[in-house]
């Protein structure tokens, strides 16, 4: 069984609290509870109704929002719900019932072009992910029923999933205008389905846990803290448009040297190696200033 961890995350609204879990509580379904008595079918949200301050709890793919009464302020009660909602999901606690029945979502796919003449983005109105994952091949891709079956169709070389988007690569025996659709659809039916995305634990297993990037994230030297920090902020935003990812691998503070994966779109872009190589050298160099020579990408 894996374990669920929780993580608290701020919204617009100052009133409501997200717990984000690592894994999926719901498949493309959405739960709304405004009391105690319309949370009958789901004995978790009926739990977090005896907390006096508890106005109104949404429960939905990967998270569990919860609306306060101004009795409390979040920050004095917001750990000891993290921790309740933790141990009620691990000691095997029921989060809804077999027979509630739920606000559905219908879902929408659409497609959109990218850089890389190989690569078309397939962006889904509901988020599909709690991790980013990139698979090359149907044995690399265990660890996800989507990419697996993505597999089967002979032209898919590539499947790169992050958030609410996948990003398939192809082979030159087809053109996107022949496969587009027909890849469009799939995924769209594969969703509503409710099917895993990824295995639940999916994310543990390949060390890409909120958890473990973090505890990585400590284990390193400033330097490289502030490398990913730069590229957390001013790289990675920008190339998840274009449905692809550039992960740090390591720095060398000899040479000064720093290796990132291009991974999704970005991989294999007859333009990207070299303009993210250039851009990003030319950044980390003007704003570490002599801690960085070169930049060397690497494309997965």
């Amino acid at each position: 069984m894996n374990t669920f961890t929780v993580s608290i995350q701020e919204t617009s609204n100052k009133a409501i609290i997200k717990f984000e879990l690592n894994q999926f509580i719901t498949k493309n379904q959405s739960f709304e509870f405004n009391n105690i008595d319309e949370a009958k079918q789901s004995p978790l949200a009926q739990q977090l109704f005896y907390l006096p301050f508890v106005k109104k709890v949404y429960i939905a793919g990967n998270f569990i929002a919860i609306e306060r009464y101004n009795i409390v302020e979040w920050e004095d009660v917001q750990d000891e719900i993290a921790e309740q909602i933790s141990d009620y999901l691990n000691d095997g606690g029921i989060i809804i019932e077999e027979t509630a029945v739920s606000k559905k979502v219908p879902i929408t796919v659409y497609a959109e072009s990218t850089p890389n003449p190989a690569v078309m983005k397939f962006v889904a109105n509901k988020k599909l992910v709690t991790a980013l994952f990139e698979f090359t091949s149907i044995d690399k891709a265990k660890l996800s029923p989507l990419a697996t079956e993505l597999f089967h169709f002979a032209f898919v070389k590539n499947v790169f999933l992050d958030e609410n988007y996948i990003s398939i690569t192809k082979y030159d025996i087809a053109e996107w205008q022949e496969i587009t659709v027909q890849l469009r659809e799939f995924i769209k039916n594969y969703i509503e389905q409710g099917k895993d995305i990824v295995l639940p634990g999916a994310a543990e297993s390949l060390q890409k846990s909120t958890k473990q990037i973090d505890d990585h994230f400590e284990s390193l030297d400033d330097t490289s803290k502030e490398i990913i920090n730069i590229l957390e902020e001013y790289v990675k935003p920008a190339v998840a448009s274009d449905g692809g990812n550039i992960q740090f691998i390591s720095y060398d503070a000899d040479t000064k040297n720093v290796s990132v994966l291009l991974q999704g779109a970005c991989s294999g872009c007859p333009s990207s190696t070299y303009t993210l190589k250039s851009g990003i050298e030319n950044m980390l160099k003007e704003m570490l200033k002599d801690k960085v020579e070169t930049v060397e990408a690497i494309n997965g």
